[in-house]
């Protein structure tokens, strides 16, 4: 299937990325001028004893500097003659038989933006070449894709992924159509999953509806495993088990899954109640993770600190449990913010940036942080123009996490247990959006409805049409 209409004609940017990253570098280290940049993509592989191939995810900095998603491709870039090559397999004219004919060199030039399409037969001839232009060839690591070609290649260096790195950071135009792209698919298949409770009875059927209508839309590839969680399971942060029964009793559903176009990700979180109706305490912890959203939203600009908005989204939990009683009155929110027990029910950072790969390259996490409230937030640096990044706040009720605090002196005194025993059949909420870093602000990239109104309106919209309102076989 065709991807965005605003993209047809028009070739992914590779070499731009290629003469990005060079600047990069140049500007981190000055004596890395006269180099040149090589990386192999993925290759099929077949699984041991057996004649199938294990799926295949295009290596990433390899995309980024060729646009190609055909296994068993190099990309070249000679950064003294601003010349990038991409080197195509071999044909293989006994496999022709069984996988018909490969992209030809012409077509390949009509698809991407190299200065040069060959074969990798030619490969170790212009690295040989490449050598007595550059005083060294940049790879990303040696593997079983490039080790033949091992002793041209200077991998590892930090500066280097320091440039990949920071190149991928800012999305151009032509990522940001393909991540647009990405996010309009998997809206659809959130609304699919919320309209299909009548045939959502396990939470595998919210996994297959999910897939399902992303391959009906030409996504192949999802960006991570889908998480499908109900009732307590909802308090698993990558819970993936998802093959429980969703039983009334449960009353809450959490689906956390994106589809990917191109190599690019995108990462939304709905929760819904599994009846249509939302019980007392689901509805209040969903609209307190709401807020949380919304006022850090009201925080994202170029320039601004995410950790600062990171925690203000604490606050806004400290704020809303006060007001539920799940922590005692007698305290102020700067006192709880101190204590750091928020952290137990919000222990995920608010977001990350997001690209290629879901979690993307480039925010800097200290997970040695030791202030429990920073320590996980994957995202450790000011916003900028061009990044794209998930606004995920979320509240969890996790019998695992809360264990120690419920046994602290020191921590459980803000927490009213009594309260507290209400809400754990909740599991956990999170809400999550894709949003671009713009001028003044960002752009919100999902579109799948948040408002619990109309979540409810959607979900018993479908549960209206019973089982016979769906196509399914089992």
């Amino acid at each position: 299937m065709s991807g965005p209409p605003s993209l047809i004609g028009k070739k992914y940017p590779a070499k731009q990325h290629a003469r990005n990253v060079y600047n990069y570098l140049v500007k981190k280290n000055e004596s890395t001028k006269n180099t040149s940049f090589f990386v192999s993509g993925e290759d099929l592989e077949l699984y041991l004893y057996c004649d199938q191939t294990k799926p295949i995810r295009q290596n990433r900095y390899f995309f980024y500097l060729s646009g190609c998603d055909i296994p068993g491709s190099h990309v070249l870039y000679n950064t003294a003659k601003d010349h990038l090559t991409l080197y195509l397999p071999n044909i293989d004219y006994e496999d022709v038989m069984w996988s018909g004919l490969p992209l030809s060199l012409e077509d390949a030039a009509k698809k991407f933006d190299a200065d040069e399409i060959k074969y990798a037969s030619e490969l170790k001839t212009d690295l040989e070449l490449a050598n007595k232009d550059s005083t060294k060839i940049f790879t990303t690591d040696i593997n079983k894709f490039n080790t033949k070609y091992s002793t041209f290649l200077d991998a590892g260096d930090k500066d280097f992924f320091y440039a990949l790195d920071e190149s991928r950071l800012i999305k151009d135009w032509y990522e940001l159509e393909l991540m647009r792209h990405a996010a309009k698919i998997t809206d659809k298949c959130h609304l699919a999953v919320m309209s299909a409770l009548p045939i959502e009875t396990n939470e595998t059927h919210i996994h297959a509806e999910f897939m399902y209508h992303a391959l009906r839309q030409g996504s192949k590839y999802q960006s991570y495993d889908p998480i499908c969680c109900s009732g307590t399971s909802c308090s698993t942060l990558h819970y993936i088990k998802n093959d429980e029964e969703i039983t009334p009793e449960k009353r809450s559903v959490l689906i956390d899954a994106g589809a990917e176009w191109s190599c690019y990700a995108s990462d939304v979180t709905r929760c819904f109640p599994v009846n249509g109706e939302w019980a007392k305490e689901h509805l209040e912890i969903y609209n307190a993770v709401l807020k949380m959203q919304q006022v850090t939203m009201s925080l994202i600009k170029p320039g601004a600190s995410w950790d600062e908005i990171h925690l203000a989204a604490h606050k806004v939990l400290i704020e809303e449990f006060l007001k539920l009683g799940i922590f005692k009155s007698e305290f102020t929110v700067e006192e709880i913010f101190k204590s750091k027990v928020s952290a137990r029910f919000f222990p995920h950072g608010l977001g990350h940036l997001l690209g290629m790969d879901t979690h993307d390259v480039g925010g800097y996490p200290n997970y040695e942080d030791p202030d429990p409230l920073l320590q996980y937030l994957r995202l450790r640096r000011n916003l900028e123009k061009g990044m794209v990044l998930t606004d995920e706040p979320g509240i969890y009720f996790s019998p695992f996490l809360l264990e120690d605090t419920l046994k602290d002196p020191a921590r459980v005194k803000y927490i009213n247990k009594d309260v507290l025993d209400k809400y754990w059949y909740i599991g956990g909420v999170r809400i999550e959006d894709d949003l671009v870093i713009t001028e003044d602000g960002f752009e919100n990239l999902t579109g799948i409805t948040s408002d619990p109104e109309e979540i409810s309106k959607i979900v018993k919209a479908g549960l209206a049409k019973g089982t016979e309102g769906f196509h399914n076989v089992v």
